[in-house]
């Protein structure tokens, strides 16, 4: 994968060490426009004084810059907040881990991507229901109706049901529906990725989608009754090991700089 330059600049130029950096949002999801802004999502490492003393360090960073036209939204949170994450019902920082647009790794990423399916449980169903349910009201509050939220109503529901039936983390819409087969998401991309002329919808579609959001959320709720996925998460004591090791190493490394 080729990363633009702007995007590389700013991963190189994290205040901490980073575990990895991925790309999430539409480029993810199968349904980028050329406008489109980048979303970067990550794990960064904090330094030893930030994490054994009274006082926490920054947990998390969030910076969103424009560079040259291109705007880039950074994410990260330190491996420990990353790792309890993981362990949540939160399928957002599973596709994050996962997501095979890779800006940056490390052998922690492959090591955390290794034990991302011990973190997945049936319960995870919550996470893409209430998500789809938030994307929906953002949809329908706007007036007109735009193509965008709507396909994240469809993709969050798509990743969910797939989720349950395979245990496999799909975020790319474009590959869910090579399952799903719903004709119109072909139709929906199309018109989304093609501008923002062409990203309204009519006052007559907004039925059809109501149905077929409803449907959805029931075969979601299905799949998740059907599931055989485990009812709670078996990577706690892998993941406590990693991050022990990656600490120790931190600190290892720390007292042969200053032995030099």
């Amino acid at each position: 994968m080729n990363i633009d330059p702007r995007i590389q600049k700013q991963v190189d130029e994290h205040r901490y060490p980073l575990l990895f950096t991925t790309i999430s949002g539409a480029h993810l999801y199968g349904f980028p426009s050329p406008d489109s802004d980048f979303d970067l999502r990550g794990a960064h490492l904090l330094p030893l004084a930030d994490v054994i003393g009274l006082k926490t360090g920054q947990e998390t960073i969030d910076k969103t810059s424009i560079h040259d036209g291109l705007e880039i939204d950074l994410v990260t949170h330190d491996i420990k907040k990353f790792m309890g994450l993981m362990l949540k019902k939160n399928g957002y920082v599973l596709e994050q881990l996962l997501s095979p647009l890779v800006v940056q790794t490390t052998p922690e990423h492959e090591e955390l991507k290794a034990l991302a399916t011990d973190c997945i449980t049936k319960h995870h169903a919550h996470h893409y229901f209430g998500f789809a349910a938030t994307q929906w009201k953002l949809f329908l509050k706007e007036s007109p109706q735009r193509v965008k939220p709507l396909l994240y109503v469809y993709r969050v529901l798509l990743t969910g049901i797939h989720l349950m039936r395979t245990g496999e983390v799909e975020a790319n819409l474009v590959r869910l529906n090579e399952t799903a087969k719903l004709p119109y998401i072909p139709e929906l991309i199309e018109r989304k990725v093609s501008g923002p002329e062409k990203g309204k919808l009519q006052q007559a579609d907004l039925e059809f989608h109501k149905r077929e959001y409803e449907r959805l959320r029931t075969e979601l709720e299905q799949a998740y009754k059907q599931s055989h996925l485990p009812e709670r998460p078996s990577g706690a004591a892998a993941l406590n090991d990693l991050l022990v090791r990656v600490r120790l190493n931190q600190g290892s490394e720390r007292c042969q700089r200053m032995s030099l």
